[in-house]
């Protein structure tokens, strides 16, 4: 029998975090809590804040197949591409070893893997890094260079990335959200952290490709932790990381706990 307790507490982190950023996006973003699926959906250009999740604990292969039929009407009725983020020990044996060939037949595909995790890991020392100052995010320049570090991680269009940041307060003011900064001025990584029912999230940690490999990600998230756990009290952190990160966060104390995949509509 799988210990569910990481992966409930996974989804209800992405459930609760993702509606404070894309209702903080779009007032009258799409924020639904549907039988077995969350939908957080701001139909903007910043994929990662268009989100579908499926819910339920023990899912059997044919509630599978119904609700991602039901996450992939919702997803072709948006604007803007987005993800279903499946938490896979949420799903039976039965339902988890079918997982790809149902969301192919429901029109969806595999994107990209993740895993959930968590760790009572707070307070941390505070970080140093040779080569980086650390500087809160408090000015529409500074929003905008932590967005375009992400955009540039994962892929995206410098517009995308803007447009899913640019228009915050939130960001500026209740998101411990940091920069690492090379001497020339140069940021080149970037983490957050906020608060969420009574856990620390993390969240868009990136760096710069051109200047990955030198500890930078890992020293600026590092720094959104202990300045979020030092605001907040918090002892306890969570995140969701992809399968290129992960390595990352085990050195901090985080310990995997939720097994995760990521699915795109399959192109028509």
């Amino acid at each position: 029998m799988r210990d569910l307790a990481g992966s409930i507490e996974s989804v209800e982190q992405l459930a609760t975090v993702w509606r404070v950023m894309v209702l903080d996006r779009d007032p009258h973003a799409d924020v639904r809590d549907l039988p077995g699926i969350a939908v957080r959906w701001a139909d903007c250009r910043f994929a990662f804040w268009n989100c579908v999740t499926l819910t339920e604990h023990g899912t059997t292969a044919g509630l599978a197949k119904q609700r991602l039929n039901e996450v992939a009407e919702i997803m072709r009725s948006k604007e803007h591409p987005g993800f279903l983020w499946v938490f896979e020990d949420l799903l039976d044996d039965e339902a988890r070893a079918g997982l790809g060939d149902t969301a192919e037949r429901a029109g969806l595909v595999h994107a990209f893997a993740g895993t959930g995790m968590a760790g009572d890991l707070l307070p941390l020392p505070e970080p140093t890094h040779p080569e980086l100052t650390f500087l809160r995010v408090t000015t529409d320049d500074q929003l905008r260079a932590f967005a375009d570090i992400n955009s540039r991680a994962y892929g995206f269009p410098l517009e995308d990335g803007r447009d899913g940041l640019g228009r915050s307060s939130l960001w500026k003011t209740r998101v411990y959200a940091y920069l690492g900064v090379r001497g020339d001025g140069t940021p080149v990584s970037c983490a957050a952290t906020v608060e969420a029912d009574g856990r620390l999230f993390v969240l868009l940690v990136a760096t710069d490709p051109a200047w990955e490999r030198r500890g930078y990600g890992e020293a600026v998230t590092r720094k959104a932790l202990y300045e979020g756990g030092r605001a907040t009290g918090l002892t306890r952190a969570t995140l969701h990381a992809t399968a290129a990160g992960a390595p990352v966060y085990p050195r901090i104390g985080f310990e995997a706990n939720s097994p995760m995949r990521f699915f795109a509509l399959a192109e028509s």
